[in-house]
């Protein structure tokens, strides 16, 4: 038996913000990041909130949130005791959110007369729609999966995204087309996540490069927002594989950013899955999607491989990790500790194949070097 949940309610497009205008609320807690306040583009959003209600915005959120910060956030919570609760920023501050929420024990409580709503402000994570929440924890990132963590509102607006840096915005892309690709031939893959992956995918080929060589493209960006909701909503119903595993780990040790990461990893994963029959005919149907391949051609799972390398370079992703400027003496001293803390990781669980350590040794060696 296997279940597909539709969670939060979706708002998108012009006006979307407005929703706020619907809740019913007396204190407010804003939980975001301090550029998106200094920079004003948390304006938009807090002059949507009633004149009347107590708001209280806690601005300390930093990439890969940590412990620390999530028991910081917690007090501030609970303290408040809010019942409006906005994440408006990117993954980081989503998830941030997701765990002080979790952490102080109010969405566990169920409590109705709350409500969580997630705004995310670059198109990559899919945390506004997803039960995942990633938190460091000395050098790991730790994902936490649990339904409790789901916001009630999810808010996209691609004006939100505009802004972002073109070496940002082909990150979080190719981390959308990431947690589209593993959801498709996870082993909990289902008729319903199938749908939203491959629309995913498809709209990632067609507008990432040009949301990242021209960021005012609106219909670009609307599209990839889109896209990277969809594709939060197929992992988080299907869940991951070891892309996530091997850049949670190389992520939580060596900084590397995420989505960069996670694109780094893509082509030589993509080869390892391939071994797998069902993995290999599902990277040919999207191949054959994309139209890139006849329907059902034996090196369909090759070229989308091959796909992936080119849309990496168009947007200017890094090949290799040495080229990223991970160095040669910090990727080596790591490697067996980042190669355990992959093993480990929930997401490995659900790989159409189940590796050894040696072959995820033997990926980061090959990402590293770029096969070189």
């Amino acid at each position: 038996m296997k279940k597909f949940q539709i969670k939060p309610a979706v708002y998108f497009g012009a006006g979307s913000i407005q929703v706020l205008d619907e809740l019913i609320y007396d204190r407010v807690l804003v939980i975001t990041d301090p550029f998106m306040v200094k920079s004003g583009n948390i304006k938009p959003v807090t002059k949507q909130l009633k004149t009347d209600a107590q708001v209280t915005v806690f601005d300390h959120i930093y990439p890969d949130p940590d412990t620390a910060l999530i028991a910081e956030g917690t007090e501030v919570f609970i303290k408040t005791d809010p019942d409006l609760v906005i994440a408006c920023g990117g993954g980081s501050t989503i998830d941030a959110a997701k765990s002080i929420l979790y952490c102080s024990g109010k969405i566990a409580e169920k409590d109705k007369k709350r409500v969580f709503v997630a705004i995310p402000t670059t198109s990559g994570t899919g945390s506004e729609v997803t039960n995942f929440s990633v938190i460091k924890m000395d050098q790991r990132k730790i994902p936490v999966v649990d339904d409790a963590l789901l916001p009630d509102i999810a808010v996209l607006n691609g004006d939100l995204t505009k802004t972002v840096p073109p070496s940002i915005t082909a990150d979080t892309g190719m981390d959308v087309l990431t947690h589209a690709l593993e959801a498709y031939v996870s082993t909990d893959a289902s008729n319903f996540s199938d749908a939203l992956a491959e629309k995913a995918v498809e709209i990632v080929f067609e507008y990432l490069p040009t949301a990242v060589k021209h960021g005012n493209d609106l219909e670009a960006r609307g599209f990839l927002h889109d896209a990277s909701c969809m594709a939060g909503m197929a992992f988080t119903n299907a869940s991951l594989g070891i892309n996530h595993s091997l850049a949670h780990a190389i992520g939580g040790v060596l900084h590397v950013p995420h989505g960069r990461a996670n694109a780094i990893l893509l082509p030589w994963v993509l080869g390892y899955n391939a071994a797998d029959q069902r993995a290999r005919e599902r990277y040919g149907i999207l191949a054959w999607r994309l139209g890139l391949s006849l329907k059902n051609a034996e090196n369909g799972a090759k070229v989308l491989q091959a796909a992936v390398k080119m849309l990496s370079e168009a947007v200017k992703i890094p090949a290799s990790f040495r080229e990223a400027g991970v160095k040669e003496t910090d990727f080596y001293n790591n490697l067996d500790q980042m190669t355990m803390a992959a093993s480990g990781d929930n997401c490995t669980k659900t790989n159409p194949l189940q590796p050894l350590a040696e072959d995820l040794k033997d990926l980061y060696k090959k990402s590293y070097t770029g096969g070189k």
